[in-house]
Formats: structure tokens, C-alpha cells, sequence
């Protein structure tokens, strides 16, 4: 079941062996993709659970001739944008609660080197709206007019928030390395 044609011929039949080798094949790295959308690992599950299931009822539309990693991806995303708008009042309200004073930065003979992890801890703990523009904008390399059609919002607005993410992450960082002195 190594051949990924087979496994897609096979998920386009419903057939749930093929489906498990799919799910065994990509989980992980969709799972990496839905935590950086959403607040938490169990939102994060239910995108990916959500996800699966448009993959599994979408698949008959997929084309061989393009990539299938970049089709399942592009239908994850989409599937974290729409949990997204679900919450966005929430999202929100948690911008305001969560706001910082983003005047802090590293001084000019300042540098710092970050571990991945670290980076990803930093990005995780910022506030839903600023945290899907930059994913959108920096992982993803969507355009501020492609961010703000899937949003829903002001290509400013889209700018603002990659602006603002940009600061916080700026602030969290400068916290962090003040820590690792």
C-alpha cells in the first residue's frame, strides 16, 4: 500500500484500509499545520479531524496532475480558516485580552538564536487574528489580498495584524532571551 496512487484509487472507493494509510502518511505533518492555526492541541484535533473528512469526501475531485501533499494541505488550511470565522468573535475578544506593550525590541547590538521549538512556542502564543494572517502570510506565502478574501476582512486590516504579529513576536522573543541569560 506504498503507492500513493493506490492509496488514493483506494480512498476514492471508501475503502477504510486505504483511508488509515493515508491518515498513517500525513497526520503528522497536518497536525503541525492545524496547531499553528489554532489555539490549542484539541481545536487543533478537530480541524484535523475535519479536514480528513473533506479530504476523504473531496478526494474524486482530486487531479493526479498537481500535488497531492499540496492539495491535502490547501484543504487543511481552508478547514482551519473555517474554524477561524467560527470563533472569530471569540478570536477577538482574546486580541484585546491578550494585547502587549509591543514597544520592546532587541536593541541594535542585540542578536539572539532561537531554537525551532522556541520560534514555534513564541508563535503559538499569539493572539487567533494575528496568529492566522502571519501563518497565512509567512508559512503559507498567501498574498495580504488572498488573506483578506479567505478572512473575510480589509487588506489593511490584513497588514495590520501581520504588523502587530510581527511586534508581539519581536516582544516575546526579547522576553525570551532576556530569560536565557
Amino acid at each position: 500500500m506504498s503507492d500513493l496512487r493506490e492509496v488514493i484509487d483506494g480512498c476514492k472507493k471508501n475503502k477504510r484500509k486505504y483511508q488509515d494509510a493515508l491518515y498513517k502518511k500525513y497526520a503528522a505533518m497536518l497536525y503541525g499545520i492545524c496547531l499553528r492555526y489554532t489555539r490549542n492541541q484539541f481545536d487543533a484535533e478537530d480541524v484535523l479531524q475535519e479536514g480528513f473528512v473533506k479530504i476523504y469526501k473531496n478526494i474524486h475531485t482530486y487531479s493526479q496532475d498537481r500535488s497531492f501533499e499540496g492539495w491535502i494541505r490547501r484543504i487543511m488550511i481552508n478547514t482551519a480558516i473555517t474554524h477561524y470565522r467560527k470563533n472569530l468573535k471569540h478570536a477577538y475578544h482574546d486580541d484585546v485580552d491578550e494585547a502587549h506593550d509591543l514597544s520592546g525590541q532587541l536593541g541594535p547590538d542585540q542578536t539572539a538564536e532561537f531554537t525551532q521549538g522556541e520560534l514555534m512556542e513564541a508563535i503559538s502564543r499569539l493572539p487567533a487574528g494575528y496568529k492566522m494572517v502571519f501563518n497565512m502570510y509567512v508559512v503559507e506565502g498567501y498574498k495580504h489580498k488572498e488573506i483578506a478574501e479567505a478572512l473575510d476582512i480589509d487588506i489593511n486590516t490584513s497588514k495590520s495584524q501581520l504588523s502587530r504579529a510581527k511586534k508581539y513576536l519581536q516582544r516575546e522573543l526579547q522576553e525570551m532571551s532576556k530569560i536565557n541569560l
